[in-house]
């Protein structure tokens, strides 16, 4: 039976499957739903230490879906949702209930703030007192008060985003992941720049910047908010390959140069095979939050019971086992063509009847197979 507990920066966790910070995590009625359902961890809605500048709208959700009307699937989810508009001391006294209902599970704090030193101090000293096992710094929300300088618009600034990982590093006393933006040429820059300003770990990728589609009816774009919108952020099933892409590479880089920091994976996971691709390429964790809103808390057991399964058919026992394990096949182009070519070159040889390997030596044909390797003049 496959052991699904992980431990990563210290944290001991029943399963690798967070709650990724969005709607999920938006108070502590769902926080304390997602641990009753099972999950390893819950990282709560991104706040601020200032909630009187978020206003959200409605409607802020479209989705693209396929197939025939009658039995479609959602595969794209866009949202224009903000972070927590609920005031920072109701956080706070939220983050000390939930931690005394449920004292070993871990819980983690999202938290975006201006580029002001005393406010990130601020922010960490009084969640980290409210006993939070974890922060998570929302370097990422690729639409959510930019004109704030706050979210993505940090995390394409890796001087800035370095200096802010400083600023929290210097006063966390417990592991801090930095979750990266993927509206970035080279996520590996901004994971580096948060790596050596101390974070733990970081989280990828937040989601992606888009326009998710136009109604030809109306020929407005959606989702609609008084005939107008704005550009929003794309997740569900859709972004996998970009997220597996990116945490791909960060993994490469961290192997390299930071050996032993962890990386929690995000991006389309509904199964537990989906979980497993993550984990292959070097992800300790794997977050959901667009799956919790399609199929709901309980989707927990269905993620371990995947994830258990395919961990069982591949004889391993743990997370360690296999985290990491399809690295060693990427390879650059040019390697792919030389590999193809000394492919070709031994089918050549063995259609020839040449032996190509020491184990293909027969005692019954050693001269003939010794002719057949002897040059033509």
């Amino acid at each position: 039976m496959a052991d699904l507990r992980v431990i990563v920066d210290g944290l001991k966790l029943p399963n690798p499957f967070v709650i990724g910070s969005g709607p999920p995590g938006t108070n502590a009625n769902v926080i304390c739903k997602a641990f009753d359902e099972g999950w390893g961890a819950v990282i709560a809605k991104t706040i601020s230490l200032d909630a009187s500048k978020v206003i959200n709208v409605a409607p802020r959700y479209a989705r693209m879906r396929v197939g025939p009307k009658e039995n479609q699937t959602i595969v794209g989810w866009q949202n224009i949702e903000l972070i927590s508009d609920r005031p920072f001391d109701t956080w706070i006294e939220e983050f000390k209930q939930v931690k005394q209902k449920y004292p070993d599970r871990v819980l983690i704090a999202s938290i975006m703030e201006e580029y002001r030193k005393d406010a990130w101090i601020e922010i960490v000293e009084r969640c980290q007192d409210a006993g939070v096992d974890a922060f998570e710094l929302n370097f990422s929300c690729p639409h959510g008060l930019p004109e704030r300088k706050m979210g993505a618009a940090m995390g394409q600034d890796c001087e800035v985003l370095g200096t802010v990982c400083g600023w929290v590093n210097a006063v966390a006393r417990v592991p801090v992941w930095a979750k990266m933006t993927p509206n970035i040429t080279h996520i590996e820059e901004p994971a580096r720049a948060a790596l050596r300003n101390g974070c733990e770990g970081i989280a990828a990728i937040n989601t992606i910047l888009c326009v998710m589609g136009i109604d030809l009816k109306t020929l407005r774009p959606e989702p609609t908010v008084e005939g107008y919108t704005t550009p929003g952020g794309y997740s569900c099933k859709a972004v996998r390959p970009i997220a597996l892409r990116m945490v791909m590479e960060c993994a490469r880089m961290m192997k390299h140069e930071f050996p032993g920091r962890s990386i929690s994976g995000i991006g389309g996971v509904e199964t537990g095979e989906d979980a497993a691709q993550f984990i292959l390429l070097g992800a300790s964790t794997v977050q959901v939050c667009t799956g919790v809103m399609i199929h709901g808390y309980g989707m927990c057991k269905t993620l371990c019971d995947g994830l258990s399964a395919f961990m069982d058919r591949h004889g391993f026992k743990s997370i360690e086992d296999f985290r990491g394990h399809s690295l060693q096949y990427f390879t650059t182009h040019a390697d792919l063509v030389q590999r193809q070519a000394q492919a070709k070159a031994a089918e050549k040889n063995a259609a020839k009847g040449m032996v190509t390997r020491d184990a293909a030596w027969s005692g019954d044909r050693f001269v003939e197979q010794s002719s057949k390797l002897v040059s033509n003049e």
